[in-house]
């Protein structure tokens, strides 16, 4: 079995694949200043629970991450407490099978590159992925299969918050599709707000990148939304045509079995 593990700037999501399906995952706090034994603690506490498997099925680890002082302490994890277990790192060097057609490449999140290669393996090109997390992700996937660029824009949540602490009247609340799009209360008015006004975010941007991605035939676009936040926005927004939930594990998977095929036949 193959462990997939996501570090994100929020949450750290994790997976376990028995072939192409997930058969486990847990979602968890990122926490920067965690260390490598209190991962580790966490880690087989979460493999320990599992009634499907032991952590002595684990066999290989793929792992991605958008935080620099997590990604130093899992390196150190896997060193002293899976030295054993075949782990691939996403970072430059790794083969991923998409050309990051970008200024920089070593720009671009990790996360965005695994969010590509699962969407061109899946859906082909051209394609968006839309991906709902600490900020919301748009990236676009050419007719070839390559990663050409994006857009970003912040998170639902984070601009929840930076809301509820400017303005003194205003409170954070549920997020939760409201009942009608004009509010009643300051509550159903700023949900409104926050699901419809995002959702008019979403059909804005994919309308444009789709247009430059396909001039000719926008509508040849796959939209793929996923991120943990998905779910609060895909029903109001009627282009999006899939919603991959473990979209960036995918990704995962298949960059661990790219590399490991590729180790293997140069053995």
């Amino acid at each position: 079995m193959l462990l997939t593990i996501d570090v994100g700037n929020t949450n750290t999501v994790l997976g376990v694949f028995d072939g192409t399906e997930v058969v486990e995952h847990w979602r968890i706090a990122t926490d920067p200043v965690r260390t490598a034994d209190e991962l580790a603690v966490i880690l087989q506490g979460l493999l320990g629970q599992s009634a499907l498997f032991s952590e002595l099925d684990i066999h290989g680890i793929a792992l991605c991450s958008t935080v620099p002082s997590v990604l130093h302490e899992m390196r150190e994890m896997f060193r002293r407490y899976y030295g054993d277990v075949q782990a691939i790192i996403v970072e430059p060097g790794v083969k991923t099978g998409v050309p990051l057609r970008y200024d920089n490449p070593k720009e671009v999140g990790s996360d965005r590159v695994m969010n590509a290669v699962a969407a061109s393996h899946l859906y082909g090109g051209p394609a968006i992925v839309v991906d709902f997390g600490t900020s919301t992700n748009f990236d676009a996937v050419s007719e070839r299969g390559e990663f050409v660029g994006g857009a970003l824009a912040p998170g639902i949540e984070v601009s929840v918050d930076a809301l509820s602490r400017r303005a003194a009247q205003l409170l954070k609340v549920e997020l939760a599709r409201p009942a009608r799009v004009i509010g009643k209360s300051t509550v159903e008015a700023l949900q409104s707000g926050i699901i419809f006004g995002f959702a008019g975010q979403i059909e804005g941007i994919a309308t444009r990148m789709a247009a430059e991605l396909a001039p000719a035939d926008p509508k040849s676009v796959t939209i793929i939304a996923t991120g943990g936040l998905a779910p609060l926005i895909i029903d109001e927004v009627a282009m999006i045509d899939a919603y991959e939930p473990w979209l960036t594990l995918i990704g995962l998977r298949l960059t661990y079995e790219r590399n490991v095929a590729a180790d293997q036949k140069n053995s």
